[in-house]
């Protein structure tokens, strides 16, 4: 069978209806989707949603986006934030918000005025929540964790895997809320920000919510209720302290507050201010002449080799489709059409040739050899979700490309 007819034929298969909660689980009014057809991975989970919506929107399943993004906002109004996922041990923390990114998605398709205006009031509880539990002095946002009593031993359980890291002066919540905020992040867990998580302007995060700002300006001039203009001030301001902090005159990189200075760790998120459009032309120049030094045989590696006190996943020589993505429309945005098209097709063949050898796609491969030999946190789920949905769409960009509609 053919990978997308494959896809395709089993996206109704992640859908689920659970209204109650149960067993763990919080119940949700309407159906959503889930990670994996099957196994440990059947809860909704936040950002995975956004890249699984989008082969789905390819495929004519805005329907189920729409209900999943609604399930979203429920969780929004029902907890003040959007956590990580739809079940109590993913309580605590949030992760990458690509809800407002998703609800402009929906909003192109839909042009429904009432369920905007509603939605508009959630995601501006969602920003309030990063704005006021997330931030730092330096007016940039974070990503945490909210220690309890209750999730207190996950964390140090977790920490007793990194092996290699050196936790001694740390007490016991310290040591949670930092190795936890990487759970937030998505990245969990990476090398970029070792044990002082909770000190870290985030490159990925702050583009994510400049973004999410200029989409909040975009929804209130549709809405016509006035806020436009706070919401690009944010934008701009935030655009600036991006440039002030984060750039370090070569690329873009997570910045440390207390320390005063930069992760050693150059990633993939490098590119989500190009993504974001936060870069200038110069900028993203400078950016993409360092493509060299994350791109292998089958795609992008999450950070770029080196040495590490103790293994990660979100780390070399791991490739993620979410980093696929963002780093594919990253270049598509600043007109770098070859080099997305080249890695795009990387994806391409590299899931086709998976598909052959396995029968199934997974969470994550080697960019090295195009191989499933990968750093693990856990016993890797076969996954339909965020790497089909990429490899969906990668085939609509290369498909625009050919026929000359990508310029």
């Amino acid at each position: 069978m053919e990978l997308e007819t494959y896809i395709k034929e089993n996206w109704d298969k992640t859908a689920r209806l659970a209204r109650e909660d149960d067993n763990g689980n919080i119940g949700l009014p309407y159906r959503y989707f889930v990670p994996s057809i099957e196994g440990g991975f059947c809860n909704l989970f936040y950002w995975d949603s956004f890249f699984t919506a989008q082969g789905m929107f390819i495929h004519g399943k805005e329907e189920l986006v729409k209900s999943t993004v609604d399930d979203m906002l429920y969780l929004i109004d029902r907890y003040g934030y959007m956590p990580n996922g739809n079940a109590d041990v993913l309580m605590g923390r949030s992760q990458p918000p690509f809800l407002c990114e998703l609800v402009f998605q929906l909003y192109q398709i839909y042009k429904d005025p009432v369920w905007l205006r509603s939605a508009y009031d959630s995601l501006k509880k969602e920003y309030q929540f990063w704005m006021k539990e997330r931030s730092l002095p330096c007016g940039l946002n974070r990503y945490g964790f909210l220690v309890t009593p209750e999730n207190t031993d996950m964390g140090i359980e977790v920490s007793k895997r990194l092996s290699g890291l050196d936790f001694s002066g740390f007490t016991r919540e310290k040591i949670v809320e930092n190795i936890m905020a990487d759970a937030e992040s998505g990245w969990d867990f990476s090398p970029r920000c070792e044990l002082h998580q909770t000190e870290f302007a985030y490159v990925d995060l702050n583009s994510i919510l400049y973004r999410n700002e200029m989409n909040m300006a975009y929804f209130a001039e549709a809405l016509e209720n006035r806020e436009e203009k706070e919401w690009k001030q944010a934008a701009l301001l935030r655009r600036q302290r991006m440039e002030q902090y984060l750039f370090d005159g070569n690329v873009y990189l997570d910045y440390n507050v207390v320390r005063q200075e930069h992760s050693p760790i150059f990633s993939v998120a490098s590119f989500y201010p190009l993504w974001a459009g936060v870069a200038t032309p110069e900028q993203a120049k400078k950016t993409v002449e360092n493509l060299y030094r994350l791109e292998y045989p089958y795609g992008i590696s999450t950070c770029e080799k080196g040495i590490r006190k103790t293994p990660y996943q979100w780390d070399y020589p791991n490739g993620w489709a979410p980093l696929q993505y963002i780093t594919v429309h990253a270049l598509e945005r600043y007109g770098y059409q070859e080099d997305a098209k080249r890695i795009a097709h990387k994806y391409i063949d590299v899931m086709e040739q998976i598909f052959t050898q396995t029968g199934t796609l997974w969470e994550k491969y080697n960019v090295t050899d195009g191989s499933l030999n990968v750093t693990n946190e856990y016993h890797m789920p076969p996954m339909l979700g965020w790497t089909a949905g990429v490899y969906v769409d990668f085939k609509e960009y290369i498909k625009k490309f050919e026929m000359g509609e990508v310029e």
